[in-house]
């Protein structure tokens, strides 16, 4: 699957995407932990840190860490505060 980074995350990550192995939204952000090791303020406390937000596929808005994320999907990170 795709992890998709827009606006200030891309910059933290060093990157615009990233491919990792499907699974939950937590298994997804521990890859992303490992593969770019100055972004590292993605949870706190075992929940989404407020500064970010996440999408799946661009149609669904999330913060629960258990939800399981497919093989095709694209999980977009963003800044809480994004928007128009």
């Amino acid at each position: 699957m795709t992890v998709e980074f827009l606006g200030i995350p891309r910059q933290r990550a060093g990157r615009a995407e990233l491919l990792v192995p499907a699974g939950t939204i937590a298994e997804v952000l521990s890859a992303v932990e490992r593969s770019c090791p100055t972004f590292t303020d993605l949870r706190t406390k075992g929940q989404l840190a407020p500064q970010y937000t996440l999408s799946v596929n661009g149609r669904r808005f999330l913060r629960e860490l258990n939800y399981r994320l497919a093989p095709g999907d694209r999980l977009m990170v963003l800044s809480a505060d994004a928007g128009g």
